[in-house]
């Protein structure tokens, strides 16, 4: 978690809906250079992406997954060359992947250490080119092109509590956080169209194109998985929440595939992600079940019981079912109450401010509070900053929205409900910080003394660590492995 940043709505609202230089659709397979126009505003908002989505890796994964993205990316018809696109390996603890006018193409590690060969990897990338030449960004509503930077999360989660309204847009950039991808969701039609234009690209590139099935059954596993892990039904990751609804798209891309066949490379996939950093990088923090800790800030906090923490590269979102809130830091000149007031008037951008900031210590920390009563959709909320000084320029900030009425005493003003959360800020020992390792995604080949259980038992978790080897691997619950299989543990 470092500070958030929000890219230009405008820029990116520009980039969204630029045109893309080709004369014919691009399942006809017609070839051409990407225009000069695109690829400048793909180059300007390429910087800003990188930042808000923690920055590009380097090295040989990064290098292997560039390669496979240009090899799909010469498919759908933008460019025949492949150094009109840029493909970037994310360092993102979420299942993301997007693509921009320009020949810019992203994916998260994350979501790569859910695939399971090099066509899944290529069939995702795909689907993502095809969202650029089908020109679905430019084909939206101008409301949701408008509105194209704000996370994603944040309008799912926020949608229960806020309305259309001002505040109800203020929720969704506050629980915005680096985990979010680039744009709204898109339509079912559109979801369909990339699909079978990523299927029709892996076919063109000699990839076994079922592989676009076999992700997407991946991807509807591992979003069941996080809601009974998050014990929230509301939950919905990343890339399921802008690509919506996988597990019935799991039957359509495989009846798409037909009896073709191709290559999935799977041994050599398995073999170049081996190594690869799994879930949070301990230099942005790390979420472990309710709690969250960050070691270089030496820092930690734990979330209300009912709630979960989803931990971006700019912000921790905190949500649960009759709240929302999130941790993030701005800057600081030494006055807490004015940091206070200033963080309030960026969260309701300048249509709200406060006076009465009150000041606390928590936990021997300098701390600073104010919270007031408005209206979202015609029903009361609090809106909270609770502000903590972490040294001399540095301070960070819970900014919570409740609805009225979820208060703990009689006195809403200093109890709200995330109460017991801003009082559980601690800084931790420098033990504390140098005991949390990364995670990371280890290969191993199959014995015939193992079986799943024995497996999953490697994993590091000490919660459900067989359905996290399952989903992992893309394995049912019978499944019966043979000896010298690979298959993908996480490790520290």
């Amino acid at each position: 978690m470092r500070r958030r940043l929000f890219l230009s709505f405008a820029s990116l609202a520009t980039v969204a809906a630029g045109g893309i230089a080709f004369q014919q659709s691009a399942a006809q397979g017609t070839v051409n250079a990407i225009s000069a126009a695109d690829k400048a505003q793909g180059a300007k908002a390429n910087p800003q992406l990188l930042q808000e989505f923690g920055g590009a890796m380097k090295g040989p994964q990064a290098t292997y997954v560039e390669q496979v993205g240009k090899t799909i990316a010469v498919q759908s018809g933008l460019s025949n060359a492949r150094g009109d696109f840029t493909v970037a390996l994310l360092n993102s603890p979420v299942n993301n992947a997007f693509a921009i006018p320009g020949g810019y193409i992203y994916v998260t590690r994350q979501l790569v250490g859910l695939m399971n060969n090099e066509a899944e990897l290529a069939g995702v990338l795909g689907h993502e080119v095809g969202h650029v030449a089908a020109r679905h960004a430019a084909k939206r509503e101008s409301a949701a092109t408008r509105n194209a930077i704000l996370g994603v999360l944040g309008t799912v989660l926020s949608g229960a509590i806020f309305g259309n309204t001002a505040l109800g847009q203020v929720g969704q950039q506050i629980f915005s956080t680096g985990s979010q991808l680039l744009t709204l969701k898109y339509s079912r039609g559109q979801e369909t169209e990339a699909d079978n234009l990523g299927v029709l690209y892996l076919r063109r590139a000699g990839y076994d194109p079922r592989a676009m099935s076999s992700v997407l059954q991946s991807l509807a596993a591992q979003t069941a998985l996080d809601s009974q892990i998050s014990g929230s039904g509301d939950r919905m990751p990343e890339w399921a929440s802008t690509h919506p609804d996988p597990a019935s798209r799991v039957r359509a891309a495989l009846a798409q595939a037909g009896q073709a066949r191709g290559l999935t490379n799977r041994d050599v996939f398995l073999s170049r992600i081996d190594g690869l950093t799994y879930g949070d990088d301990p230099a942005q923090g790390v979420v472990e079940g309710r709690n969250f800790v960050h070691p270089g800030f030496r820092m930690a906090f734990s979330a209300p019981p009912g709630f979960y923490l989803v931990n971006g590269t700019k912000s921790v979102a905190i949500s649960g079912q009759s709240a929302k809130g999130e941790l993030a830091t701005a800057p600081y000149n030494g006055d807490l109450g004015a940091y206070v007031r200033t963080a309030f008037s960026a969260l309701t951008e300048g249509q709200a401010t406060v006076q009465d900031v009150r000041s606390t210590t928590v936990n021997g920390i300098p701390a600073a509070y104010a919270t007031r009563r408005m209206t979202s959709g015609g029903n009361p909320v609090d809106v909270t900053v609770f502000a903590y000084a972490w040294g001399p320029q540095q301070a960070f900030h819970f900014a919570t929205i409740t609805q009225a009425g979820t208060q703990v005493g009689t006195d809403s003003q200093s109890r709200p409900a995330f109460d017991a959360m801003f009082g559980s800020m601690r800084r931790i020992s420098a033990e504390e910080a140098a005991a949390i390792r990364p995670r990371k995604i280890a290969i191993a080949t199959v014995t015939a003394r193992d079986t799943v259980r024995s497996l999953a038992a490697r994993m590091a978790y000490t919660d459900r660590p067989l359905d996290r080897f399952l989903v992992l691997n893309g394995l049912s619950a019978n499944a019966r492995l043979v000896p010298g299989q690979k298959v993908k543990l996480i490790v520290h």
